[in-house]
């Protein structure tokens, strides 16, 4: 996901980002190089080194840090980020289980009745599947997947 814009807030100590149309915030808080009032920002800019995918900022002592979409969209608790890095690690986990199991990748496709589009499933830079998908394709490989929601700790 590209990021549109980044201006710094010092009002509110954080950046201002606009990721996919929407504006976020990301506190000064949750950078590795924060500024300080006697090291305040100089420049901010979307870095196109980066793909656009991320931002630096610089501060007036010449210091640098850089922060990617990733860790502004994790921040802000982006339901669109938290569904691709559930899909993620799903896929990892089935990857794991087809690696470790004696079923031919053939058997596993007849017991899923689909075609050859398992392999698909099965590439983690594919986030058109859906979460459903993979659960059906973990059950064949005998997995329980369990869903475990808790309460934030500080």
């Amino acid at each position: 996901m590209k990021i549109g814009s980044v201006k710094a807030n010092n009002r509110r100590k954080a950046f201002e980002v606009t990721v996919a149309g929407k504006r976020v915030v990301f506190p000064f808080a949750q950078l590795e190089v924060p500024p300080t009032a006697d090291d305040p920002i100089a420049k901010v800019y979307v870095d196109r080194e980066l793909g656009a995918e991320g931002f630096t900022y610089v501060l007036n002592s010449g210091r640098e840090g850089t922060v990617h979409v990733e860790e502004v969209l994790e921040y802000n608790q982006d339901p669109g980020h938290l569904r691709d890095l559930l899909l993620y690690r799903l896929t990892l986990e089935a990857q794991k289980r087809i690696a470790a199991t004696r079923l031919a990748k053939r058997e596993i496709i007849r017991r899923l009745g689909t075609s050859p589009q398992l392999y698909r499933l099965l590439d983690q830079t594919n986030y058109r599947k859906s979460v459903d998908q993979l659960l059906r394709r973990l059950q064949v490989l005998d997995c329980d997947v369990q869903l475990v929601v808790r309460a934030k700790s500080a």
